[in-house]
């Protein structure tokens, strides 16, 4: 028995209002880099479906920068760690680990020869640092700014110097090595929020909240002049140069990036890129042919110059965790909705993805199912909605207000059963048809798709409910008692079996006809609570994701056989599977992430 990760979904970047993000370039061409919790996202820039992650940090990660030789990536996170590691090899190993100073690392720079590195934060004693990358020996000094530098980079030729963006309105210019304090620039009435030089070397820009754009002159760091009178109307986030150091990029909270001539400063096209606040663009990166640009939202846009309208991709998805997961009737297409209430459906084959449009719930969604082309959902504003899948918008038309918290739905010809943290609800075409009360807290809900049994696991009582619904009410036919709290419950796609999973680490399964245990062993090879558990559509095999970050495979005809995928969500426990065939595992992640599993040679 064996799997493979057959695709990685990656994780949008992750973004805060009013705080700017770095995208690091691979100087070879081929990959960015963004950071999102405690993982650093490498994406491949022609065909971003095609990604990798490194997850060894502990702490959320701010920044990730390639050395110029491209052979290691440097990674700062909130605690001031700086890792190292290599981007050869798969397992990326680990170069060299240093503490340049604690607190949030938020840029990093590194010098053309790959052998020196300036760090800046928001350290405790210092809010920045320069050192040799091999040993971690300090070439300098970065001081002369009293207030967290938010923005570094050292100049690509020599003689070298270092550039820093303060939140005391400065910009601070180093000469060395070692590197020495010269002087500062004031040309910002507030925070400095990217510096970035020329590939050139001859020029560098600076972008602040005050609006504007400087350029200046990289060997005496004289003020050439301001770009625009200002660049933009709200606060500019990013800068960067073409790689010909002709043309600059700029990306600001008015939600639009402007390309401007160097020599003129004299605006060439203006990218709108929205109006909601969503749109605001907190970071931008020029790599050969391709301008990257990235929303508050997250979203990930490759500017046209041609076009300056229309981006030429958008590459979507989610950047908050993932809460709920499921597939089309085909499984040719995957459904995910986060915590912050939006849904994205995804081709299985590619990896394609969009969002759904319209009106949502606006927070976590808890529980959705898709039936022939309507998608329902529901979520923690106490509302079921609809989404058409012919035009994957929300209808906002028989959407239902539930009166209370939803934990779990499912679907049986035209009837939704939703389990509330109140009662259980009966709907039809919209409308409520019939309910019944309960004494504890429903964690989920399933149908039997054979007999029309309702399962209800139950977080509070450690219990799984089995109800008989007969024209709209519900009596109830068996009690399950578990050692912990049920978490989720699902029968088998032909009906035989019920598999619940708790938080004693157990997954149980039951026989459908008697609800008695469907044999001795005990599926307990988790280490935490089991979150989840989904079906293959032939009903042999059982998958269980659990907070331990690991998923197993069990089978019902050899109960003693199961596989274990170790740190399948590394740092992240599992929050959905589902099987896309009898062969191929699809989870979800608080890490944001969907992975797809091909799984091999499992007894059938």
């Amino acid at each position: 028995m064996s799997y493979t990760c057959r695709n990685t979904l990656a994780t949008l970047p992750r973004t805060q209002r009013g705080a700017p993000i770095v995208l690091g370039g691979d100087p070879k061409g081929k990959n960015f880099v963004y950071c999102n919790g405690n993982s650093v996202i490498i994406r491949n820039i022609d065909d971003p479906s095609i990604s990798d992650t490194y997850t060894e940090h502990s702490q959320p990660v701010n920044v990730a920068k390639y050395s110029p030789s491209g052979f290691y990536i440097a990674s700062g996170d909130n605690t001031g760690r700086l890792r190292i590691w290599d981007t050869v090899n798969k397992e990326h190993i680990l170069k060299s680990e240093y503490t340049p100073f604690l607190g949030p690392i938020k840029d990093i720079s590194w010098s053309a020869d790959s052998q020196r590195m300036v760090v800046v934060g928001e350290g405790r004693e210092k809010f920045g640092h320069v050192f040799m990358s091999d040993t971690g020996t300090s070439v300098g000094d970065i001081s002369g700014q009293s207030k967290p530098i938010n923005s570094v980079d050292f100049r690509p030729t020599r003689p070298f110097r270092i550039i820093t963006g303060s939140e005391d309105n400065t910009i601070g210019i180093f000469e060395g090595p070692p590197f020495k304090f010269k002087m500062t620039k004031t040309d910002h009435s507030r925070y400095v929020q990217a510096v970035r030089y020329s590939p050139n070397g001859e020029l560098f820009a600076s972008g602040g909240f005050d609006h504007k754009v400087f350029l200046y002159e990289a060997k005496d760091s004289q003020l050439i002049g301001e770009v625009g009178s200002p660049a933009h109307t709200g606060g500019v986030y990013g800068v960067a140069f073409s790689p010909d150091s002709k043309q600059l990029l700029t990306a600001s909270g008015d939600k639009s990036c402007k390309l401007w001539d160097v020599e003129t400063r004299q605006l060439i096209a203006t990218f709108q890129m929205g109006t909601q606040i969503d749109d605001q663009q907190v970071s931008c990166l020029w790599q050969g042919p391709h301008l990257l640009t990235v929303s508050l939202g997250g979203f990930i846009s490759y500017l046209d110059v041609n076009n300056p309208l229309k981006p030429l991709r958008i590459v979507k998805g989610h950047n908050k965790p993932i809460t709920v997961m499921c597939l089309n009737d085909d499984r040719t297409q995957i459904f995910t909705g986060s915590h912050d209430g939006f849904v994205t459906y995804w081709d299985a084959a590619t990896g394609v993805n969009d969002r759904i449009s319209g009106t949502g719930h606006g927070n976590q969604i808890n529980g959705m199912k898709v039936v022939g082309s309507t998608l329902y959902t529901c979520g923690i504003d106490d509302t079921l909605r609809l989404v058409d899948l012919n035009t994957y918008a929300y209808t906002n038309v028989n959407d239902v207000k539930l009166g209370s918290q939803p934990r779990g739905m499912d679907i049986k010809e035209d009837r939704v059963i939703i389990a509330t943290v109140k009662e259980l609800l009966i709907l039809e075409m919209g409308r409520k048809v019939g309910s019944l009360p309960v004494d504890y807290e429903p964690s989920s809900l399933a149908i039997n798709p054979a007999s029309g049994d309702v399962a209800v696991g139950g977080s509070m009582d450690n219990k799984t409910h089995v109800y008989v619904l007969t024209g709209n009410s519900f009596s109830e036919k068996a009690t399950l008692d578990h050692l912990g709290p049920v978490t989720d419950v699902k029968y088998s796609p032909d009906g035989n079996y019920l598999a619940a999973s708790d938080g004693h680490r157990k997954v149980v399964l039951y026989s459908a006809a008697s609800y008695e245990p469907a044999h001795n062993k005990e599926w307990g090879f988790h280490s935490a609570k089991v979150n989840c558990v989904a079906w293959s559509p032939d009903s042999k095999l059982v998958a269980s994701g659990s907070l331990d970050t690991t998923l197993i495979v069990w089978s019902v005809e050899l109960p003693a056989k199961h596989l274990v995928i170790k740190n399948a969500h590394p740092q992240s426990q599992i929050t959905r599977v589902a099987w896309l065939s009898n062969s191929s595992i699809v989870s979800t992640g608080q890490d944001s992430n969907t992975k797809i599993w091909e799984i091999t040679g499992f007894p059938q």
